[in-house]
């Protein structure tokens, strides 16, 4: 069945623009929606009328009025609940997890967190599907897309992983046609009904950005830096007015290969004292004088160490105050290039954070330019699955750019 696009064009314009602010809270009231579009009352009305026909969000017409106000209240714009969700996937160095996410960022569903990954990423990728296509088939949902990340730079256009230096994949591996096949294989739908999933993948890092600035701590910074650990190694990214600066092929922001200490570590990249081996679980747990053990993964231990022998253990408070230090040297010189107006840290980095806020901050207040790079407000990251979240936001964006494609054709 063919529908014609008849409605004004200013109108059907705004359905995207609409959807991305309902979808990123910025729009929770049909009033905010028409100030934000600039369009008139009735046509924010039409819009967000087609968008609820689309299943892609509710509308309250008659909400609950607040004690005290005055007026008619605005109607409530929020994402549907039961709308169609996306397949969401991350692979790191200890295993892989699949998920269902909404629109806003809800995870919907998840599948049980595997630890063993296949040196060939053709395995881990079928694996991957599978768990996401039993969520799909458990939940009933209508999936609209897929994303991946991967804990590797990805260059584009080619969608190749270069440097998957704690996984066993070949260096170039070409993860996102091999995620497509993977799809198309499964049966996983994209925007289009019957039409398969493109596939989309990404490095990790720089998704947990965006989803920290759609959903989490990041939201409203215009230039957002966030500096994170994965379960091995140190990834960075850079959120410019919105958008991911990637640079020319994808490769912009390896932050993890910043010497913070001349005569440190080796790295796997050949140079030494790298962040990306200085600041890392490992890291922690050498410099406490633990060995990493087999009952979970890295990530998890560093930061169970920190919950639990942080200050009291003299040994674990010397080991953070370490990579404190080395961390804010390394932040200290991306705030004087780069300029934020915000940062914020995941994975370990985020609860070295927790740990001791005032002893980072000094840190890069003392190297900053002029005074003011210590001004920066530094931040944990909010979102759990900011990675998973962030490889949702890949699979979404082309509905967020044209609502329209989910509908029957």
């Amino acid at each position: 069945m063919t529908h014609h696009r008849t409605r004004p064009d200013r109108g059907r314009s705004a359905l995207g623009p609409a959807l991305q602010l309902v979808h990123t809270g910025r729009a929770p009231t049909r009033a905010v929606l028409t100030a934000e579009l600039g369009v008139t009352r009735a046509t924010a009305g039409a819009v967000a009328a087609e968008l609820q026909g689309l299943g892609l969000i509710t509308v309250d017409a008659r909400p609950a009025v607040a004690a005290g106000a005055q007026g008619r209240p605005s109607h409530r714009l929020a994402v549907d609940p039961g709308g169609p969700v996306v397949l969401a996937a991350q692979v790191h160095a200890d295993g892989f997890r699949a998920a269902l996410v909404g629109l806003g960022g809800t995870v919907v569903a998840t599948a049980p967190g595997c630890g063993d990954v296949d040196p060939d990423p053709v395995r881990v990728l079928r694996q991957v599907v599978a768990a996401g296509v039993e969520l799909l088939e458990r939940t009933g949902r209508r999936c609209v897309g897929a994303g991946l990340a991967v804990p590797s730079a990805v260059a584009e256009p080619e969608g190749t992983a270069l440097n998957p230096l704690h996984l066993a994949w070949p260096p170039g591996a070409p993860v996102r046609a091999l995620f497509a096949e993977c799809l198309a294989d499964a049966g996983v739908t994209g925007p289009a009904p019957g039409a398969p999933a493109p596939g989309h993948a990404a490095n990790d890092v720089n998704l947990g950005a965006l989803a920290e600035h759609r959903h989490g701590a990041g939201r409203g910074a215009q230039h957002l830096l966030c500096v994170a650990t994965g379960h091995r190694g140190v990834g960075g990214a850079l959120v410019l007015r919105g958008r991911l600066h990637t640079g020319s092929s994808g490769l912009a922001l390896e932050v993890g290969h910043l010497t913070v200490d001349p005569q440190g570590r080796p790295c796997h990249c050949g140079s030494r004292g790298c962040l990306d081996v200085e600041t890392d679980p490992l890291a922690l747990l050498d410099a406490a004088g633990r060995e990493p053990g087999p009952e979970s993964s890295l990530l998890h231990q560093a930061r169970e160490l920190l919950r639990t022998g942080f200050p009291g253990d003299p040994a674990v408070r010397d080991a953070a105050h370490l990579l404190i230090d080395r961390l804010g040297l390394g932040l200290a010189g991306l705030v004087n290039i780069l300029n934020p107006d915000r940062v914020i840290l995941g994975g370990l980095h985020r609860e070295l954070l927790r740990a001791d806020p005032e002893r980072l901050r000094a840190v890069i207040a003392e190297r900053s330019l002029w005074g003011r790079s210590g001004e920066v407000p530094v931040l944990a990251c909010s979102l759990e699955h900011n990675s998973l979240v962030g490889a949702a936001e890949l699979a979404w964006q082309p509905v967020l750019d044209d609502p329209l494609l989910i509908q029957e054709v």
